[in-house]
């Protein structure tokens, strides 16, 4: 008996159509259609408002202020006395400006030592099974939700001399406590650190609470089959599973460090003598004094810090964090 073979070949020759014709329509017709590329015209339409909106209030407000950092004027007169870098050193050889700066660094350590590990401790606890957890989340997120000038107000009015704070102590015996809370230049920055802390370690909190959701439940109970402690299995396998989370956690803590203003200028506008002053606050007072080339050349210095911090944050952090997730090349 004789078996008959017949080729691709041959049936695309019986056929009268060229193979390679039939395999393009082969692959048309039973293979996942091709999505065009959007045409440039289409990106740039989609894009243009963004930029717009990005050029014009961002981007010329920062040019222009360098531009304006570089003249000594008060915005009113024209724009004629190039003084170059004058400004920048005359802020740096301020010792108002010195002390402003070392408030923020101040508030930038106490942070990271201080107000994150709060914040960590605290989730670690709502992340367990207590009653009430759901409430108490409510109610440590929810002084992140009220405005800082309404934060700002409500302090001020607690931590005055003849406020709740101090009739407070009085009426438990505490009298020896009383003191001008923000009056005293020795103990005001570490107050409005606590009222800072108090606004802000709410959103610390959700985002750590959020990464220990994301830890898987098997790893802990491998650990615990293994004889890890609860204190081994939290620093040998959350710990480190919690990492992207503590350091989006720190680098919003030290850009907030640095740009702190609303809830200091509100409680004590930088007093007393400058005591609780911050870059941002010195700045608002120079540009009140009409020294806009100045106070420009000062929003410069806190520009330049914050993008400094964004950039290292971007090159040595957030590129570690996204390798092996295919957003990085």
């Amino acid at each position: 008996m004789t078996t008959s073979i017949t080729t691709s070949g041959d049936l695309a020759a019986d056929s009268g159509t060229p193979e390679p014709a039939r395999r393009r329509t082969g692959s048309k017709r039973l293979g996942s259609p091709r999505l065009g590329r959007m045409p440039w015209p289409t990106i740039i339409l989609f894009l243009l408002p963004a930029l717009v909106l990005y050029g014009g209030f961002v981007l010329y407000p920062i040019v222009q202020s360098m531009r304006y950092s570089l003249f000594d004027w008060n915005g009113l007169e024209p724009l004629d006395n190039f003084v170059g870098l004058d400004n920048f050193r005359r802020a740096f050889g301020a010792d108002l400006f010195r002390d402003a700066l070392t408030h923020n660094a101040i508030i930038l350590v106490v942070s990271l030592v201080l107000q994150l590990p709060f914040a960590m401790a605290l989730a670690v606890l709502l992340n367990s099974k207590i009653r009430g957890r759901a409430v108490m989340r409510t109610v440590f997120f929810a002084p992140y939700v009220l405005s800082e000038v309404v934060t700002g107000v409500v302090w001020r009015q607690i931590l005055r001399p003849d406020g709740l704070l101090n009739t407070s102590l009085e009426g438990v015996g505490g009298g020896g406590l009383i003191q001008g809370w923000l009056s005293d230049p020795d103990v005001v920055l570490y107050v409005l650190f606590f009222v800072l802390s108090w606004k802000y370690f709410g959103i610390h909190m959700i985002l750590m609470l959020a990464g220990l959701q994301q830890v898987p439940a098997e790893l802990k109970e491998a650990a615990a089959i293994d004889g890890a402690t609860a204190w081994e299995s939290f620093r040998h396998v959350t710990l480190p599973l919690l990492g992207p989370t503590v350091r989006v956690s720190i680098f919003l803590s030290v850009i907030g460090a640095l740009q702190v203003f609303d809830l200091v200028w509100v409680t004590t506008k930088g007093g007393p003598v400058g005591a609780s002053s911050t870059m941002a606050t010195y700045l608002y007072d120079q540009f009140r004094n009409g020294l806009f080339g100045y106070a420009s050349a000062v929003s410069i210095v806190i520009f330049g810090l914050s993008l400094v911090v964004a950039l290292l944050y971007q090159r040595f952090v957030l590129r570690r964090d996204l390798e092996g997730t295919g957003l990085v090349g």
